[in-house]
């Protein structure tokens, strides 16, 4: 499980000192915390590393905002703690689908669906998201969909 695997990341960065990747795995903890949480209400409980891949890929969304917004600002030193975040985060994920495994797999989908305009772009994603969610960046898969739907 994914969520092991970062419990034991913020041990081994304890041990070894390093504060940076150790803030790092904590907020990752902290945000995960605060889903299961949420989700205490939830009539439906989601597979636990499907949930963690989606705070993950948020995070990761929010990292990549941020570092935009202060390359934009002249703020380099806080982009580069966003950067550094990102690529902790990043290392907890799933080996991501390359462009051409998620295009492949969208021409697999569109067929199997008999997608063909913009209007099958939900049907399409939502088949997508279920069978390879945790692999994918959906905001980079949309866009893959659009172009190949388009």
């Amino acid at each position: 499980m994914i969520r092991d695997t970062i419990k034991a990341a913020q041990i081994t960065a304890m041990k070894a000192g390093d504060k940076d990747r150790l803030a790092a795995v904590r907020l990752i903890l902290a945000k995960i915390k605060d889903r299961d949480i949420e989700l205490r209400t939830a009539s439906q409980q989601p597979d636990d590393d499907a949930m963690v891949v989606e705070v993950m890929q948020k995070m990761i969304k929010q990292r990549r905002e941020s570092i935009a917004l202060y390359e934009q600002g002249g703020r380099a030193e806080l982009a580069a703690v966003e950067a550094a975040e990102l690529a902790i985060i990043e290392d907890f994920l799933p080996a991501q689908l390359s462009d051409a495994e998620t295009s492949a797999a969208i021409e697999g989908i569109k067929a199997e669906l008999g997608a063909e305009s913009l209007k099958d772009m939900g049907r399409v994603m939502a088949v997508l998201k279920e069978r390879h969610g945790p692999q994918l960046d959906m905001s980079k898969a949309s866009a893959l969909v659009k172009a190949a739907l388009g």
